[in-house]
């Protein structure tokens, strides 16, 4: 057995290797000041940096977790080896060949299984290297040209070729001191019927590394017609290899993740290649599997949350690309930076764009384009006639509960206007509400949601009674209709004709537009007979819209300084109103165009007229106040 590992050796390695240098490999570290550097923890889930490093002291601490300790503590802690294990790996990359207390050099089967296996893949990843110069490797070689890759370019990132016969490199690694039982646990060989065989045969070979650099896996690509497995085969799950703990690319990208906090997702190896070839070095992937939480985790300490931030998709734009982007968009809330996604023209991925159309249209596609959540609720609302109540009452069936599980409030409320918009429902809090009642569903403190007792949309835009939450009296735009309708009520002669002409929808309080309803039932306000109240209380559907309509006619009216009520005041009421109803359409518009796109051109026609009359209109009523009405 080999010794203890001499003392002067490791202070010598813990000396020689900066702890600022070793941590920076994992996270973002930001000035923290005196003389110390902060990030997020590798080593608990946090939203504020309370991991902080001393690189004079050479000692790390975190104020969340309390973990804290030197450069080999942390090596050891967030790699799962043992003390010589680390300082094996140190001393490695400082250079320094360590001697034991015993005498004896430690010799390669007597290190730990973690070292034993990145050996074995860095052994692996340099022979497959040295096979795609091969006479069988033409096929891949072709399969790189074919996708404008050169020499240079698979020397970059390390691709390999694995040759077609059953054993090549299981005999090379034996041949290295490699253990039968070692090649099985790294995923390197598989059993056979006589034995360890080659786990990757006949394939382009694409190496995975982990955030500190080192070999932990391989992806392989088909590349023969005759060859019956997948079109790619990675690594299983091995001591050193989580599929959902590394991300392709993330030890060449990391620098600059951190320096302009922006990643790139994207999703295959070949389109990471692209994207660093064109420039945008930002680029990573997952490795046969979707991107989850722990990648999460790992893009959220190099980008370390600031406010600037930016993961951007690129997910293909088939039915496989739109599902990866709904399940991102589920865990879009994990993350502090803002989310875009970003589709090429046709659907290519950013290889098959750099192909055809150079590097500038690749660094041009991963520009922010449209942001998650829109683009998530888009592939939903899509799939219904939104000209029909029905069909948005359906879409919004399907979105609302998925806007819902956004944990943040404020966040949810942006999203749910934008869900109306997409819908074209003019009335946005009716969204707001439905997406808030179902929040509380699906947190156990509220009744169903209104989806799941089949309520039609028909009944919000002509509501026959009161619904929803208290009216919010602090809001404007309640204030201001309670105002028209208290005068449309008591001096019905103020708000004539103008008042007549305005649509229930215009009235976006539901109790309101009921009383706005009843109102026109009962024949309207211009010419009002003397009974005219009380036909508007015949008109009203039940005790809760008459008791309202009462209210409303005995309630003061808010005139400025206790001054009765005039035209003048009158027609501010009506201009409010309507200025808003118009506002809000062409919020409507905006999103119906967005949504239309290059679709249908009539429609996008008529829905630009619209919006062109209304946009004048709306300067008018700025202008000249109620003589535009």
């Amino acid at each position: 057995m080999a010794g203890r590992i001499n003392d002067d050796d490791v202070k010598a390695v813990r000396d020689a290797v900066p702890i600022d240098s070793v941590v920076s490999e994992y996270l973002q570290l930001r000035n923290a000041g005196g003389g110390n550097l902060k990030g997020l923890c590798p080593f608990h889930d946090e939203k504020s940096p309370s991991f902080q490093v001393s690189p004079s002291k050479g000692l790390f601490h975190c104020f969340g977790c309390q973990e804290g300790g030197d450069t080999i503590a942390f090596v050891m802690k967030i790699d799962h080896l043992s003390f010589s294990e680390t300082v094996e790996r140190l001393a490695a990359k400082a250079g320094i060949t360590l001697r034991y207390e015993e005498g004896g050099y430690n010799p390669g089967h007597q290190r730990g299984e973690r070292i034993r296996l990145i050996e074995a893949h860095k052994i692996a990843a340099e022979f497959y290297v040295t096979q795609l110069d091969s006479p069988e490797a033409e096929i891949g070689r072709k399969f790189l040209a074919e996708r404008g890759f050169d020499q240079a370019a698979a020397e970059h990132f390390g691709v390999g070729y694995s040759p077609a016969g059953w054993d090549h490199l299981t005999r090379f690694l034996r041949g290295k001191g490699f253990s039968d039982k070692e090649l099985i646990v790294s995923g390197l060989s598989q059993e056979g019927r006589r034995g360890p065989i080659d786990r990757f045969r006949g394939r382009l070979m694409w190496p995975i590394r982990d955030v500190g650099g080192e070999i932990v896996g391989f992806g392989a690509r088909r590349l023969r017609d005759d060859d019956n497995g997948p079109k790619y085969l990675n690594t299983p799950e091995t001591p050193v290899y989580k599929k959902s703990q590394v991300l392709y690319g993330v030890d060449l990208a990391k620098k600059e993740i951190a320096k302009t906090s922006r990643a790139v997702v994207v999703e295959g190896y070949t389109d990471v290649m692209a994207c660093h070839l064109a420039g945008v070095t930002t680029a990573i992937a997952t490795c046969g599997t979707a991107f989850g939480g722990e990648h999460i985790k790992i893009l959220r300490r190099l980008l370390m949350d600031n406010g600037s931030a930016r993961v951007i998709f690129t997910f293909d734009g088939d039915a496989a690309g739109q599902k990866a982007a709904l399940r991102a968009f589920e865990d879009d809330q994990k993350f502090a930076a803002e989310t875009y996604i970003a589709i090429a023209p046709d659907g290519m991925d950013p290889c098959e764009l750099r192909l055809a159309k150079g590097d500038d249209a690749v660094a041009d596609l991963v520009e922010p384009r449209t942001p998650l959540f829109e683009f998530a609720l888009r592939q939903i609302v899509n799939r219904y006639d939104l000209d029909t109540p029905a069909g948005q009452a359906a879409a919004l069936n399907e979105a609302a509960p998925i806007v819902a599980k956004l944990k943040d409030f404020s966040v949810r409320q942006r999203v749910a206007v934008k869900l109306a918009g997409l819908l074209g429902i003019m009335e946005d809090q009716f969204v707001v509400r439905r997406v808030s009642q179902i929040a509380q569903w699906q947190r156990g403190k509220g009744d169903a949601p209104q989806s799941a007792r089949r309520r039609s949309y028909d009944d919000v835009q002509v509501p026959t009674a009161p619904a929803g939450p208290a009216l919010n009296l602090r809001s404007p735009a309640h204030r201001t209709e309670r105002e028209l309708l208290k005068l449309a009520l008591q001096r019905p002669e103020l708000v004539s004709p103008f008042f007549d002409a305005y649509g229930v929808d215009e009235f976006t309080a539901p109790p309101y537009a009921a009383v706005r309803q009843c109102i026109q039932d009962a024949g309207g306000a211009d010419g009002a007979p003397a009974d005219y109240v009380d036909a508007v209380l015949e008109a009203a559907p039940n005790d809760t819209v008459r008791t309202l309509v009462r209210e409303l006619v005995v309630e003061a009216i808010l005139t400025p300084r206790g001054k009765g009520p005039d035209e003048v005041y009158a027609s501010e009421q009506l201009v409010t109103v309507r200025l808003r109803a118009v506002d809000r359409r062409i919020d409507q518009l905006n999103a119906a165009l967005k949504r239309l796109g290059h679709t249908n051109p009539e429609q996008v026609a008529s829905a630009s007229q619209e919006l062109y009359v209304l946009q004048q209109y709306q300067v008018a009523l700025r202008s000249h106040g109620a003589a535009a009405l």
